[in-house]
C-alpha cells in the first residue's frame, strides 16, 4: 500500500525508518522545508515532497505526523487531493476524531494513533483508535504499521487521554525514575556512569519481567522482598514519601491536560 507520511519531524522519520526496515511498504513523505526534504530524501532514498498534495496523491494511507495546532488546517488543505477510500491517521494529542472529521470528506476513513518516543528504539507503545469509517483491513494495516516500531493496541477513543497520560507521557516519568535511582547509586559511592548503567538495565529487566512472565507487578515485587531485608526497608521508605501516589497522580494530571491540548494550542 502506498503510504504518505505528512511531516518529517522525529515521529515522521521514526515511522519511515521502521517501515523501511520492515519492508513491504511503498513510502513517500512531505515536509514544509526544502532543506529538510533534501536531507530526508538523502537519508532514506525516498521521494520527499514540499507539496502535501503531491505526497498524498494515490496514497492508500496518509499519516499526519503534525502538531495539534497545525493538523486540522493541513487536513483541510489535503482533503481535495485524497483518494476516496484512503485512510487518514492522526498522531496529534488532543485532536479527536470528531475534530478531524470536520476537516475531511464525510466518509473518509479516519483513525487516531498515540505512539510514544521509544518508537525511536523500536520499543514503542502505540494505541490506535479507529472511527467507524475505517474498515477492519485498514485497522489491521495501521496496527501492523506501528508494530514496525514497537507494540500496538486497538482501543476505543474514550481511553485516548488516559493513554496519552500513561504511555505517551510515561517515558518522561521513567527517565526521572532512572535518574533518581542513579543519584541514589552515586550517593552510595558508585561512579555516575556505572550508576546510570545499573539503573537503566535494572529498569529494562524489570519491565521485561512484567511483560514476559505475565505476572502482576506486585507479585514480582514480593518475590524480591525477603523478610527484614534491605528491599522491604527501602520500599517502606518510598511509600512514606508517597512515591506510588505521586506517579499515579502524575499520569492522571497528564491525562487531564491532554483533554484540553487543542484548545490551548489554537
Amino acid at each position: 500500500m502506498k503510504t504518505a507520511i505528512i511531516g518529517a519531524g522525529v515521529m515522521g522519520r521514526t515511522l519511515l525508518s521502521g517501515l523501511q526496515a520492515a519492508g513491504g511498504w511503498d513510502l513517500v513523505a512531505s515536509t514544509r522545508s526544502t532543506e529538510t526534504a533534501t536531507k530526508v530524501a538523502e537519508d532514506f532514498g525516498l521521494p520527499i515532497f514540499t507539496d502535501n498534495h503531491q505526497a498524498v496523491a494515490d496514497a492508500d494511507l496518509v499519516v499526519l505526523c503534525l502538531k495539534p495546532k497545525n493538523i486540522l488546517q493541513v487536513a483541510a488543505d489535503v482533503a481535495p487531493a485524497l483518494k476516496k477510500h484512503a485512510a487518514v491517521i492522526s498522531i496529534a494529542a488532543g485532536v479527536n476524531l470528531a475534530d478531524l472529521k470536520t476537516a475531511l470528506p464525510a466518509l473518509q476513513p479516519l483513525l487516531r494513533a498515540m505512539p510514544n518516543t521509544p518508537c525511536q528504539a523500536r520499543a514503542g507503545m502505540t494505541v490506535i483508535c479507529p472511527a467507524p469509517s475505517a474498515s477492519s483491513e485498514q485497522i489491521k494495516t495501521v496496527k501492523r504499521m506501528f508494530e514496525a516500531v514497537g507494540r500496538a493496541l486497538i482501543l476505543e477513543e474514550e481511553h485516548i487521554n488516559a493513554v496519552t497520560g500513561l504511555s505517551a507521557s510515561g517515558p518522561a516519568f521513567i527517565y526521572l525514575v532512572i535518574e533518581a535511582l542513579a543519584d541514589g547509586g552515586v550517593m552510595s559511592g558508585l561512579p555516575r556512569n556505572v550508576a546510570v548503567e545499573l539503573a537503566t538495565q535494572t529498569t529494562l529487566g524489570a519491565a521485561r519481567m512484567v511483560q514476559e512472565t505475565g505476572q502482576h507487578p506486585a507479585a514480582l515485587k514480593d518475590a524480591v522482598t525477603t523478610p527484614a531485608g534491605c528491599t522491604i526497608s527501602a520500599l517502606l521508605r518510598m511509600e512514606d514519601g508517597g512515591l506510588r501516589s505521586v506517579l499515579a497522580r502524575g499520569v492522571e494530571e497528564a491525562a487531564r491536560r491532554a483533554g484540553g491540548l487543542l484548545s490551548r494550542e489554537s
